[in-house]
């Protein structure tokens, strides 16, 4: 059952000769960062590429509640922002749908400015833990009440007087790290972030494009992120880069489909989200960075990724795994069709995704002929070659839009097809997933 109503199974069939330009949406971390901050700062600021899937449209709503100006003429959006500390206090409920990001940036966002907000979200945002979030933002001054382990619905009450705050993060979490720094922007004095594991480090360039002071220094106890507080905010224009992990699809697919050329145009290359394009690299995937240049303070390029029949298993290195976290699943998919066994470690953070992404794959590649070891916080895909994965299967993609996505890819370079109980979700985060990859000529439908 899809959380949009009625499910929509899908089939993926054997295909060859993937070709063309695959124009993947906006980056949906650089996308809510962009009205979010936009409606912090004083003044117009133009977003064009903003992704326009649902999670960030209920950010862009949340924006509007708030008191900010949101509004899309042509191609772009224009936000008319309120200021650093000018949100109000919205009438009704702020609905995340299916967004953890929006959700935990938004709580940061308002939790040093005194006003009462109300979250909810679908039935899978609801629910997931926020209480890595709500913990440090009660170190500022909020309180959150909400259902029992932390859950949505939950009531914020922003710091009439909020304090600087130094936050060490529990877990690798780039919404955690953000949603610190967002609530620092209205506290005075510094906040601090330190970070073990360096995470996806976008707030920290959008602030600094904005007009905050965020510096960032790498010391013994971690990465330590310092922000001034009490900046004024200025208005920018922004282009936002097309997003990595949704190139993560057509990039896959290509790679493992028999006399494909496929060219993902203006992929933002952060080096704290790349690391898939990198791990594909390793294991000898004839996948190309042409064109590179800077956008908005991110790197970009344009990625060619053609058919690579040698592919060949390896070990991921653990401390990548923060940088493609949203790609193992689609990654295992290539694995299953290198030779050899790709051990992925250092992965426990997929445990609590939209799905538990491990157990998800788990079971739908082993239905289809692959096998799979697993723990904790690794798991291990045995690859049986180019051409030896039987499929077959029905998988079910747990309202998960990766998951769905990632067997839909698999079934291109199977034996038999492969089948998705629901690819409704795929809607919130690439909502022309299904034109687009049939556009480069893969044979993926929807069964009635």
């Amino acid at each position: 059952m899809s959380s949009h109503g009625e499910a929509i199974p899908m089939i993926a069939r054997r295909s060859s000769g993937l070709s063309g330009e695959a124009h993947v949406p906006g980056d949906k971390s650089i996308s809510h960062r962009s009205l979010i901050l936009g409606a912090m700062a004083v003044g117009e600021t133009r977003v064009t590429g903003l992704l326009e899937g649902q999670d960030v449209l209920d950010t862009a709503k949340a924006m509007q509640a708030f008191g900010a100006q949101v509004e899309k003429r042509g191609e772009t959006w224009h936000v008319h922002g309120v200021g650093v500390g000018g949100f109000a206090e919205p009438d009704g409920v702020i609905d995340c749908g299916n967004s953890g990001t929006g959700v935990r940036l938004i709580m940061g966002a308002m939790a040093t400015t005194p006003i009462s907000v109300t979250f909810t979200g679908d039935a899978s945002l609801n629910k997931r833990p926020m209480a890595r979030v709500t913990d440090p933002l009660a170190l500022f001054g909020a309180q959150a009440h909400g259902r029992s382990g932390g859950r949505l619905p939950m009531t914020i009450v922003g710091a009439t007087d909020p304090l600087p705050v130094r936050y060490a993060t529990p877990v690798p979490s780039a919404q955690v790290k953000s949603a610190v720094l967002l609530a620092g922007l209205n506290a005075p004095g510094e906040t601090v972030v330190i970070e073990r594991e360096a995470t996806r480090d976008h707030s920290e360039r959008m602030l600094n494009g904005f007009g905050a002071s965020v510096t960032t220094e790498d010391t013994p106890e971690g990465r330590v992120i310092t922000l001034q507080g009490q900046p004024e905010l200025k208005p920018q224009v922004i282009v936002v880069p097309r997003d990595p992990s949704s190139a993560a699809f057509p990039v896959c697919a290509a790679i493992i489909t028999e006399g494909s050329d496929v060219l993902v145009p203006n992929i933002g290359l952060n080096p704290t989200r790349a690391g898939l394009f990198f791990t594909l690299q390793e294991m000898g995937a004839d996948l190309t960075f042409e064109n590179l240049r800077e956008e908005g303070g991110e790197p970009v390029a344009d990625l060619r990724a053609r058919f690579s029949p040698d592919l060949t298993g390896i070990e991921v290195p653990a401390e990548r795994a923060a940088s493609m976290i949203d790609e193992y699943p689609v990654l295992s998919v290539v694995a299953a069709f290198a030779t050899g066994k790709t051990h992925m470690p250092g992965v426990k953070e997929l445990r609590v995704k939209e799905s538990d992404r491990i157990d998800a794959m788990a079971v739908g590649l082993r239905a289809n002929g692959v096998a799979v070891d697993e723990g904790e916080d690794w798991w291990t895909v045995h690859g049986r070659g180019h051409g030896g994965v039987r499929g077959g299967a029905v998988t079910q993609s747990h309202l998960d839009h990766r998951i769905a996505m990632s067997f839909l890819v698999m079934g291109l370079a199977t034996q038999e097809p492969v089948r998705v109980d629901d690819g409704g979700p795929i809607a919130t985060s690439f909502p022309i997933f299904e034109p687009l990859m049939t556009g480069l000529g893969a044979d993926i439908s929807r069964e009635s």
